[in-house]
């Protein structure tokens, strides 16, 4: 009995691995370094490198190996870009997932926990946001995910492969031990570059509007530690392992930082001042996504224990500023 990490190689996927590990499974990886790190993978763990969409390659793994669950967080996440190749953002994430769910339905894999996002729900007026909001994303990668869902849903009613589709608000953070990190290039997401900043590799960090109608007229983002969200996939994975039934749950923490906020914060746990300065809007981003995660609490005795933004960024800080170029070995100048 092996459990599948797709995509296990990336920044959430990697974390997953060693969570799923420290548990007693055996785990195998699948990923095609598109965005992974080979460097963040255990030595003693199988993995076959290779692109999902490849329907011989995918059905090889499952031949050679035996796979009873799956955790798929294999996706192109940039918003941005999906903004403008839309096309490639279908191919990959949601053919991807096709080839994965016929492979699973033909080998009779029954198990699979999903990595889905809070762009599915796009601008919402009522916070926290539940389960139960419509989902309307306002970006193309929200759009993927949320046809991701929908596809696994339909899988359940049609060939019995029941699913856990979890929706992360933002992540960040790194293992306590700082052996492994977030490390993209281009790199994106707000904390890796506000640190960035902080260890002198950015002159400043660019704020993308401050006319959102927020209290600081900056975006507000639920933060979740990537610890606390790959414990989630453990219990979820137990849950359908217990006969649940298929099911969605957010992951976040019911508490909103804006930009400006994380900024601060950061200044605080670096000692470093951070310069900032003012860009245009990004097309598709919602002013404020907040996480009732009260349902995960529920149903899967979920507790997150690290995702204040303190521990969050101290973290992420251990793992930035002892690998400033990520998995690379270069010399920072200071």
């Amino acid at each position: 009995m092996s459990v599948l990490v797709v995509g296990g190689a990336g920044y959430i996927g990697s974390h997953a691995v060693r969570a799923l590990l420290k548990e007693g499974e055996d785990v195998v990886i699948l990923d095609n370094l598109q965005t992974g790190h080979v460097e963040s993978i255990p030595h003693d763990v199988r993995f076959y490198v290779g692109d999902l969409r490849d329907r011989a390659f995918v059905k090889d793994v499952f031949v050679k190996e035996t796979i009873t669950d799956v955790l798929h967080f294999a996706a192109n996440s940039l918003v941005g870009e999906s903004m403008t190749d839309p096309l490639a953002y279908y191919d990959n994430n949601v053919f991807g997932t096709q080839i994965l769910l016929e492979t699973m339905r033909d080998t009779g894999v029954k198990r699979i926990v999903f990595s889905s996002t809070a762009a599915t729900y796009g601008d919402q007026t009522v916070m926290p946001i539940d389960e139960t909001a419509l989902t309307n994303p306002t970006n193309t990668y929200g759009a993927t995910k949320l046809a991701m869902e929908s596809m696994i849903r339909w899988c359940d009613q049609a060939h019995g492969i029941r699913s856990v589709a979890l929706r992360y608000f933002n992540v960040a953070g790194a293992i306590a031990t700082g052996e492994i990190g977030e490390d993209h290039d281009p790199e994106t997401h707000l904390v890796p570059i506000v640190l960035q900043v902080a260890n002198g590799q950015r002159d400043a960090i660019t704020v993308f509007g401050d006319d959102y109608a927020t209290e600081d007229g900056t975006c507000i983002r639920d933060y979740i530690h990537v610890q606390d969200l790959v414990d989630a996939h453990i219990l979820a994975l137990r849950y359908l392992r217990e006969d649940g039934a298929s099911d969605v749950f957010n992951l976040g923490t019911a508490n909103g930082l804006s930009v400006l906020e994380i900024i601060e914060a950061a200044r605080r746990v670096t000692g470093h001042d951070i310069p900032v300065r003012l860009g245009e809007r990004r097309a598709g981003d919602p002013a404020k996504l907040i996480a009732s995660s009260e349902k995960a609490r529920r149903i899967l005795g979920w507790t997150p224990t690290r995702s204040d933004v303190e521990t969050i960024l101290t973290d992420a800080w251990n793992w930035h500023a002892t690998h400033p170029f990520g998995y690379q070995v270069k010399e920072v100048r200071r």
